[in-house]
């Protein structure tokens, strides 16, 4: 399986930390956001990676080069001009496997990819949302589902919203699903899985995830992971 990451957001909500550099690069306590997810992917076995690009590029094309140095191949498709989220993973239409997944490129989670993989073709589904509940869902996308897990209902960030099921924004996708999706800007969220809903199927997670997408959530999504990691480094040294 392949995978495509997304990787063209400003990041207009982080400044000043995103004044020069593109959200993708910020780091989350010892490498970037997007060499955490590098990393996830390479883990789970996902070597061949088409990264879409349009904020400050070439910061990120230098950074990573042909992904050799962590041990997968990277294929860069840099946009002229914004395509939105669906349409950036239309771009890569040529590159893509049968089967791929999206990710963002500045989102931190340690979610078991290969777990949602099966899951997917478990359910020979068009399209699987990997999604998780959230206490506050604000400025996130909220959905319903039935008792099989499909899609019933789909809102790109509401407000005033009780604890719901989120979209982590991590998908599946069987390639034919691409021919929905028009030339030019086309949104997941606004447009795209409110149009599939019914169709559709969630694999839902407790795992970590964060979208980093404000300072605050930016912030203590690092104070989560270094208390994380100094409480295994304690344990190291008691055994």
């Amino acid at each position: 399986m392949k995978a495509v990451i997304m990787a063209g957001g400003k990041g207009t909500r982080l400044k000043p930390l995103t004044n020069d550099i593109p959200k993708p690069l910020i780091k989350i306590i010892d490498k970037p956001c997007m060499e955490h997810i590098i990393n996830l992917l390479r883990d789970h076995n996902i070597t061949q990676i088409a990264v879409t690009l349009g904020h400050l590029s070439q910061q990120i094309i230098d950074y990573f080069g042909d992904g050799s140095q962590l041990g997968v191949e990277l294929t860069y498709f840099v946009e002229d001009e914004p395509l939105g989220t669906a349409g950036s993973v239309k771009s890569t239409q040529n590159f893509v496997s049968e089967d791929f997944l999206v990710i963002s490129g500045d989102a931190f989670t340690n979610i078991d990819l290969s777990k949602a993989i099966r899951y997917h073709f478990a359910k020979d589904s068009i399209f699987t949302l990997i999604a998780q509940p959230h206490p506050h869902p604000q400025g996130l996308g909220v959905l319903e589902i039935d008792y099989n897990n499909k899609i019933i209902d789909f809102m790109e960030k509401p407000e005033n919203i009780k604890p719901s099921l989120i979209n982590t924004g991590i998908y599946i996708i069987n390639k034919r699903l691409l021919n929905l999706i028009p030339d030019g800007f086309y949104d997941f969220g606004k447009q795209l899985l409110p149009s599939l809903v019914g169709k559709i199927y969630a694999y839902v997670t407790y795992e970590f995830w964060s979208d980093i997408g404000t300072l605050s959530s930016y912030y203590y999504t690092n104070y989560l992971i270094s208390r994380d990691f100094n409480e295994e480094m304690e344990k190291q040294k008691i055994l």
